[in-house]
């Protein structure tokens, strides 16, 4: 049975935008609709515009009857409404490049009726409906990602969007995958292709920072989940070292009490806890390429490497990130971003102020935060992996984790390599993009937020760290697997040999030589994403952090 999320501008979260923005398990989406109260408010407030505010005589109110940016002072009259509504999307549709995915358009959308159910943009009831039908009837609506500065908020995109769900002859939506004129996925669909704007439509669809927030919510929840999957690839790598486990005692954490270290140590500990692999006596078992003397006595570990024993204080500050962007992306989620805004007077009437709700600098700061501390998510993820395969940072494993002829085989060094260079794009990525502006339309907008660029920036930076992660997973995996046989007297955690068994149920390990390494990287990367590792621990050992 199809779930539904309904809007009324004041409750929509996280979990409600991505049932809409993408498939369940069985590929299914939530449809979307409109609260029945808030309905009732947009339409006295509409009916008391159209009888108050659209006149010639009336005062000029910003995009109700004036022209935008510099033409603010002019008039539009009665008789050009119509015309001016369908010109200010034409005027707007400049995107360039490639179309966003399918799951920021259906979130865009979303958030887009979700803040006129607010009821302060002031465009019809049928605006927003229209906006639910065609996500309810899967059209996607082209949206070149490139070209929206994030004030007077994403213009560009957002007229790209108006454009297609009005028909317009330009527009293009895909519609069952398929790539295709607007008007023809309308038709398809069994929507009227066309779609007329009244006074404020125009406008209140396309002056807001609803596609920076779109990409921004997508990217944050698959942060959260990247983080949690951190920890698990920081706890099977610890394994693999056969590491001190010290580092994540509660009692080291409440001397410096930060609660996202000391959630990270503590969702270590709930896989590794119970682990006899992470102790002494596991290090005397002699693994492949060590070199000892016979009846020879590792020397006691003592302490780890920064990668392992300092990975609480480099998660925790993550956790925290993520904190502080949650809120402001919550607050973002329920709020008009547009100009001007109508308010209740408390008389049955209702004033028009302009504002500029519109400017995305939030999303854009929260996005730049988002990106560095991913950044360094991936970053402390890839030293760990690099560790895995050199046998003098292993402590004897086989040399690229390799198990088939040396020489002839490589091994997963060639995986190393590409996540280095993931990392490398995000230390790039990460440059914060909010401090840049350049004033556009005559200095009409003379600071700019640059929130779209920050956003895109951030998702990019979350995906590249996914890919890392799921390979340090990859990477441990294997090499628990080559070592299983000769440390068995030794077993691993309860959690960790419930992420590994996880991924074995899907990706076999390499046990003969060279194979496509790429792959088994698809796969890992789609088991992170689709949560299944996590489940697999969460059900051996309770809920992470």
């Amino acid at each position: 049975m199809t779930s539904t999320t309904t809007i009324d501008g004041r409750t929509l979260d996280a979990t409600g935008v991505l049932a809409v923005a993408r498939p369940d398990a069985a590929g299914a989406y939530a449809e979307a609709a409109l609260d029945a109260g808030a309905r009732r408010e947009l339409e006295a407030a509409r009916a008391y515009i159209d009888a108050n505010f659209m006149n010639d005589d009336a005062p000029l109110m910003y995009a109700f009857n004036t022209g935008v940016g510099l033409f603010k002072d002019q008039r539009v009259h009665m008789a050009e409404m119509e015309a001016y509504q369908r010109l200010t999307v034409y005027a707007h549709a400049t995107g360039v490049g490639e179309p966003f995915d399918t799951d920021v358009v259906r979130a865009t959308m979303l958030l887009r009726a979700n803040a006129f159910a607010s009821n302060y943009s002031g465009p019809r009831v049928a605006v927003v409906e229209r906006l639910l039908a065609c996500l309810n009837a899967g059209i996607v609506p082209v949206i070149p990602q490139k070209g929206s500065v994030g004030a007077s908020g994403d213009l560009a995109p957002l007229a790209h969007l108006a454009g297609a769900v009005c028909g317009f002859t330009e527009a293009e939506a895909f519609y069952k995958g398929a790539r295709m004129p607007a008007r023809q996925a309308l038709e398809k669909a069994g929507l009227p292709p066309d779609f007329a704007l009244e006074a404020k439509d125009a406008s209140a669809l396309i002056n807001g920072s609803t596609v920076s927030l779109a990409v921004g919510v997508l990217a944050l929840e698959d942060a959260k989940s990247l983080l949690k999957h951190a920890d698990i690839a920081l706890a099977l790598t610890l394994e693999c070292l056969r590491a001190e486990k010290a580092a994540f005692d509660p009692r080291v954490h409440a001397a410096r009490p930060h609660q996202g270290q000391a959630a990270s140590a503590r969702n270590v500990l709930k896989l590794i806890g119970d682990s006899q692999r992470c102790s002494e006596a596991a290090r005397l078992t002699v693994y492949p390429e060590e070199s000892r003397q016979p009846g020879q006595v590792p020397p006691p570990r003592v302490q780890d490497v920064y990668s392992l024993r300092c990975a609480p204080q480099v998660h925790g500050p993550v956790r925290e990130a993520l904190r502080y962007i949650d809120g402001i992306i919550g607050t973002e989620i329920n709020s008009a971003t547009d100009n001007p805004l109508i308010f209740a007077d408390g008389t049955g009437g209702y004033t028009c102020i302009s504002g500029g709700h519109f400017h995305g600098a939030y999303v854009a700061q929260a996005m730049d935060l988002l990106a560095i501390a991913t950044t360094d998510l991936g970053s402390i993820s890839e030293r760990r992996l690099a560790r895995l395969i050199d046998p003098t940072m292993s402590y004897g494993l086989p040399r690229n984790l390799l198990a088939g002829k040396k020489g002839l085989n490589t091994g997963y060094a060639t995986v190393q390599c590409s996540m280095s260079a993931l990392v490398m794009e995000n230390r790039t990525l990460s440059m914060p993009g909010s401090v840049d502006s350049i004033p556009g339309k005559s200095n009409a907008e003379d600071h700019v937020s640059n929130s779209t660029w920050c956003a895109r920036k951030a998702r990019t930076v979350v995906q590249n760290a996914q890919a890392i992660v799921a390979g340090e997973i990859l990477m441990a995996a294997q090499a628990l697997t080559l070592v299983g046989e000769l440390a068995g007297e030794h077993p691993i955690g309860t959690g960790t040999q419930a992420a590994l068994d996880a991924v074995r149920a899907v990706i076999a390990p390499s046990l003969s030589g060279d194979r496509w390494y790429h792959t088994e990287m698809v796969d890992a990367l789609a088991l992170l994403r689709s949560g299944a590792i996590l489940a697999a621990v969460e059900s051996a050992v309770g809920g992470l952090e």
